[in-house]
């Protein structure tokens, strides 16, 4: 209920970018195949990606991440009022309730980025709940890998008590507002 004003705002700006872009027109929502705790479920997403790189993308079976590194793919909503912000990701909260995430754990990974970790030997991404946040979200600069950053995770998840893991997962709450206050995301 407290982010409604927020969504309203969002789809209005959606809106008004596909009135007056037909490039960018298409539905506002769109959801990908992510794992959590080794289950496919449907990530559900603002959409940033214009039509014909949404297609694209959906033919070739790969994944958003991959189109959103280049502009051209992007909608105006989501080049300038979604993705800086993170503000593409608001949907999922509606996964958080399902139960498909939690608010803090490794993001989820689509099943053959999954497959390829697994066969790696890191099998985290099917033992644990995927996250709406987590560790390698707010380590913007750094130069320390997201598997290092996950796996330190794994280790507090499987070692700390729920009381201490309930504030260790505040505090990377507390940090990701902090780097969606500050525009940390992708910028164009």
């Amino acid at each position: 209920m407290l982010l409604m004003p927020l969504i309203a705002v969002l789809l209005a700006g959606m809106a008004v970018d596909m009135v007056v872009s037909p490039r960018d027109r298409g539905s506002f929502f769109y959801r990908e195949n992510r794992i959590s705790r080794g289950r496919p479920f449907g990530l559900i997403k603002f959409r940033t990606l214009r039509a014909g790189a949404l297609a694209e993308m959906r033919v070739a079976g790969g994944h958003a991440r991959l189109y959103e590194g280049d502009a051209s793919n992007l909608t105006w909503a989501g080049r300038r009022l979604l993705k800086p912000w993170y503000l593409d990701e608001v949907p999922q909260l509606l996964n958080v309730l399902r139960g498909d995430i939690s608010l803090v754990g490794p993001r989820p990974w689509p099943p053959e980025m999954v497959r390829r970790q697994v066969a790696a030997g890191h099998d985290y991404r099917n033992r644990i709940p995927a996250g709406l946040t987590g560790p390698a979200q707010v380590t913007k600069g750094e130069a320390i890998p997201f598997e290092e950053l996950d796996l330190r995770y794994l280790e507090r998840y499987d070692s700390l008590s729920s009381w201490a893991l309930a504030v260790y997962d505040l505090q990377i709450l507390w940090r990701t507002v902090l780097v969606i206050a500050r525009g940390e995301g992708l910028n164009y």
